[in-house]
Order: C-alpha cells, then structure tokens, then sequence
C-alpha cells in the first residue's frame, strides 16, 4: 500500500479516519504522560524486591471481599471511600515507599497523586495490579491479613 492509497482510503472513509487519528493522538498522550507522573509504576517482580529490601507498605484499595480472597502478604486493606493519606494508617509511612494495589492498576492513580500531594516521597503503583500479580504466578494470602 502506498500513500496515494492510504489518502483515498482516508477519503472514502471520513469516521475510520477519524477514529484513528483520534485512537493515535490518545495512544501518544498516555504514552507521553508516564514521563510525568509523579509516581512509578512496579512490575510485581519489582515489588517483591522493594518489599524484602525496603520494607515497602502495600496498601490495597480493593473491596473488603476481594482482599480476603487473596492478597499480597503484610499488605494493608484501604477502601477507597476511607483512603485518607494524613490518617493514622497512612500518615506514619511517609518516609517508607508505598506501594498502591488494586486489581488491574487503574484504580490506583488518584489514590498515588493524593499520596504525593499529602507530601509522600516514594509512591508506586504496581503495574496491572493483583491481575499482574497472580499472571506472574506470585502467592496470595487468604484472610484478613
């Protein structure tokens, strides 16, 4: 295909054309935005290590039911609704790297950017969230924790 083509394509098909240069613009902001967010995300790999080497605070946002059903060990259950980062859960870890989790790594993100405006220095998310971490054949805990 040649670009002759590709623009009478384009010509005969105004709303593909559309649709794609809008999917490409918004594929090249979020691609762009990673560079300055102020907080990184973590393989679960990564976080295994951050956990055993700087005793890292996990804090999952997911439902009460989800956590129980599996967890990452030592990690702390934060509703969304109580996620409060200058509450007595939280306030205390300010100079620890948190890690936020929650069961695809979306959810997450409001969460990381009130955590750094409340003052938090080392804020992660863990990139694809307990999905990821059970792809990665990780171990869960069962319980309350």
């Amino acid at each position: 295909m040649n670009f002759e083509e590709l623009w009478a394509f384009a010509g005969r098909n105004p709303v593909y054309s559309i649709a794609l240069g809008g999917l490409t613009v918004a594929i090249i902001v979020n691609e762009l935005s990673r560079f300055f967010r102020s907080y990184k995300t973590l393989r679960p790999a990564e976080l295994v290590l951050m956990i055993n080497r700087e005793n890292a605070l996990v804090v999952d946002l997911r439902a009460i039911a989800d956590f129980q059903k599996g967890h990452i060990a030592g990690s702390k259950n934060v509703q969304m609704s109580q996620f409060d980062p200058e509450g007595k859960q939280l306030a205390p870890a300010k100079a620890l790297p948190v890690v936020l989790v929650c069961q695809n790594g979306v959810t997450v993100t409001g969460a990381a950017k009130r955590l750094k405006q409340a003052g938090f220095q080392h804020v992660h998310i863990l990139d694809g969230g307990i999905t990821a971490w059970q792809a990665a054949e990780l171990p869960l805990v069962k319980g309350k924790g």
